[in-house]
């Protein structure tokens, strides 16, 4: 055996593994969103359906709303999440008394099981007795007489400021890494050419931090994408659909409603979505650039 076949050769079990792991699911939900299924009247598919079910997606189901929220929670929570993450790990860089403790407090929120963070939140945000509401309204902060998980206005963005709670410490974290491997020798000259702090970070740190922070987003988005735990444990995508999201669909589809083939066929949908999203953000972030 020839010495450049040996590492094609010892990666193929592992590459057969995860290609497994990942076509066989996909392919089962291809085949099954053409076919009527539904668990409470047949443990098997019934008929061919064609397109039907993902007609029924948009026709059944509050599809276009999920995704609006989705998209939402998705853009805004990355993005506060990124940049309070960087100002974060913009303090954490500083030499300022108490940043040892600090860090090692940062990384705590990212530790808690998201289920485990959406109780905590449940009961710190309950609007006759909770933590938040009170302070809140000691400040003057008007809150909704049903809390904010239980108006359609806050509810979403509610969510949105818990997933941050949890995540922007993990963003402070690997941005932070990112800033420690920037060479000292750099900002020393920059330095002596009398840039300021602003220039430094603008013109240096952030470009450096560029490849560490296109990668963090996508990734990021994607999880925000497939946000279920928070929305389920504290609003169950109410009131009415207003923090309903894409995946909170697919489980009262798939898990309540028994309707393997129309799940199926808006887990495709899901899929398409997220692929063209993440393809056009590399296409721009990559476009006339070398790394």
């Amino acid at each position: 055996m020839s010495r450049k076949k040996l590492p094609y050769l010892l990666i193929a079990p592992s590459v057969i593994v995860l290609l497994s792991l990942v076509l066989y699911p996909m392919g089962f939900a291809l085949k099954n969103s053409f076919y009527f299924w539904n668990l409470q009247t047949s443990p098997t598919p019934m008929f061919f359906s064609g397109f039907d079910n993902y007609r029924m997606v948009f026709q059944v189901t509050p599809f276009m709303a999920a995704l609006k929220n989705t998209l939402l929670l998705s853009v805004l929570g990355t993005f506060s999440q990124f940049w309070i993450g960087m100002g974060m790990a913009l303090l954490l860089s500083t030499h300022l008394r108490g940043m040892t403790f600090l860090r090692a407090i940062l990384i705590m929120p990212t530790t808690i099981a998201p289920v485990v963070a959406g109780f905590l939140f449940r009961y710190l945000l309950e609007p006759y007795g909770g933590v938040v509401p009170w302070l809140l309204e000691g400040v003057g902060v008007q809150i909704p007489p049903q809390g904010l998980l239980g108006n359609a206005s806050t509810s979403l963005l509610t969510i949105g400021i818990v997933d941050t709670w949890q995540w922007a410490p993990f963003f402070a974290i690997v941005l932070y890494a990112g800033l420690l491997s920037i060479s000292e020798e750099i900002r020393e000259a920059a330095l002596v050419d009398g840039a300021s702090s602003w220039r430094m970070f603008w013109s240096i740190s952030f470009p450096l931090l560029r490849p560490v922070a296109i990668f963090l987003i996508m990734i990021r988005f994607m999880q925000l994408f497939n946000s279920f735990d928070l929305v389920f444990v504290l609003t169950s995508g109410g009131p009415g659909t207003s923090s309903r999201t894409l995946s909170f669909n697919l489980y009262r589809e798939g898990l309540v409603n028994y309707n393997i083939g129309l799940t199926a066929a808006m887990t495709w949908l899901v899929v398409i979505i997220v692929t063209v999203i993440i393809n056009l953000y590399l296409f721009f972030v990559f476009r006339k650039r070398e790394w």
